[in-house]
Parts: structure tokens; sequence; C-alpha cells
């Protein structure tokens, strides 16, 4: 394959990826997962510390657990924001419904361990913010892998207004920080989407 099948093929990747919630009750193999988790680990991080954890969830109960868990953190925040009790029950149970549905789970988290260690508050946001960048890109190598896989895949932020609640679930280590949970399965659904103008992004200078 010459550079400009290759350039073709991955931006045909890029652009035919789309974030798909509905899948087939079918297993998605250990080794797919593997090849994924491979792909995720050859991100860029800042200082090559490679701060990205993984936990992989399949077995039913387990979704059951952190589906449950999860739902029962969101319908007390929005009883708290005062929401009305028909809302929050079609929150609750989406949520409940897309974790449960998924074939696979894969809990993106960051971990803090290996990064560098500032006496400032300033240095230290920064390095944290680097850290979750560096996650984030680990993330989207995750997501190319997955649709180059033939699956279907999506990131749900919810993780990060429970984390305390996902890694008591899971019984993740302490400094393992959730960042997205991953829906992972062979896709039920087709999407189509689009993107705003280049030239509403970008300057020239």
């Amino acid at each position: 394959m010459n550079d400009e099948s290759v350039i073709n093929s991955l931006m045909h990747t890029i652009v035919t990826r789309r974030s798909l919630r509905r899948y087939l009750p079918r297993l998605v193999p250990r080794t797919l997962i593997e090849q994924i988790l491979n792909a995720a680990i050859w991100a860029p991080s800042a200082h090559n510390r490679q701060p990205w954890r993984f936990a992989v969830i399949q077995g039913a109960a387990q979704k059951e657990s952190l589906a449950r868990a999860m739902g029962t953190r969101l319908r007390h925040d929005l009883k708290a924001d005062g929401a009305p009790a028909e809302v929050i029950a079609r929150d609750v149970n989406r949520s409940y419904e897309r974790i449960t549905s998924a074939p696979a789970l894969i809990m993106v988290c960051l971990s803090l361990v290996d990064m560098d260690d500032y006496p400032d508050e300033k240095r230290s946001q920064a390095e944290y913010v680097m850290t979750v960048q560096s996650t984030a890109m680990a993330g989207q190598n995750l997501l190319l892998a997955a649709h180059e896989l033939g699956l279907g895949a999506c990131w749900m932020c919810a993780p990060l207004f429970c984390p305390e609640v996902v890694r008591e679930t899971l019984l993740l280590p302490d400094d393992w920080q959730p960042q997205g949970l991953v829906t992972l399965g062979y896709p039920a659904q087709t999407r189509e989407k689009t993107r705003h103008p280049l030239e509403t992004s970008v300057v020239w200078r």
C-alpha cells in the first residue's frame, strides 16, 4: 500500500466513525478487545508517562451492578436539581439501558501516580490537564480501532459525575480516576453526521 492509499484509508476510518449506542446481542471476542486496547496505548502522552488505565466489563452481573449504582447517583443528583419525576425516570432508564445492553464496556481511567508533582497549584493543574488530554487521545485511538474492526462504540461521560461510585462498584485501585465509559458491540444501527466548515474553526497566521 502506498502513502496515498494509507492516508486515504486512515481518513476513511476517521470520517466514517460514528457514536453508536445500539448493538446486536453478540459477544465481542476478547482478541478484538485486546486489539482495540493495544491501539489505545499507542496514543501520545505527556512525558510518555502513559497514564491511561482500562477496566473491561463483559459479565451481565457486573454491567447490572454498574448501571444500578450509577443510576442511583444520577437519580439523587437530578432530585437535588429539582428535576420532574418523569425526566428523572427517563434519564435513569436511558442510562441503564445503554450500559446493560452493550455486549462489552470499557471504563477509561487515568492515574497520576507516574506524573510530575509540583508544589504550586498552577503547574499541578497543568499536569492534571495534560493527563486528561493523554487519556482522551488514548480514547480516540480506541474508538477508531473499534470502528476499523467493524464494531460500534460510544463514549459516555457519565463516570465523571460519580467517580467514587464507579471505583467502588468495579473495585478499581484508588488512584484510577474514571474519565469515560465506552459501550462496545457489533452495531445494530447506522447514523449520519456532519461537521461545521473547516474555516469556522481555524485561523491562519
